[in-house]
């Protein structure tokens, strides 16, 4: 439980992203309404990433029992970053 609560909350990127980023974007939203919708989707949005995060690797685990299914992921991970550095590179 202590490692679960430092690997979320010493995360500087969460920091960032609910403080700065979700904090800059609710504080433009017109009247106090749109503060409380706008906090509402965030947290909603949230609730159901994380819940299908869960869901997600509970139903693929045992297909990631196989190495040859953490080899296939890596691939595809070492395939996008490149296509975002291409695309960088190329306008």
């Amino acid at each position: 439980m202590r490692t679960a609560l430092a690997l979320s909350l010493l995360n500087p990127h969460v920091w960032l992203d609910t403080v700065v980023l979700l904090g800059a974007i609710g504080a433009q939203q017109p009247g106090a309404a749109g503060r409380y919708i706008f906090a509402a989707g965030a947290m909603s949005a949230s609730l159901l990433w994380f819940s299908c995060l869960g869901l997600g690797a509970r139903l693929l685990a045992p297909v990631f029992a196989l190495p040859h299914a953490w080899r296939v992921l890596d691939g595809l991970i070492a395939a996008t970053m490149w296509g975002i550095a291409l695309s960088l590179i190329w306008p």
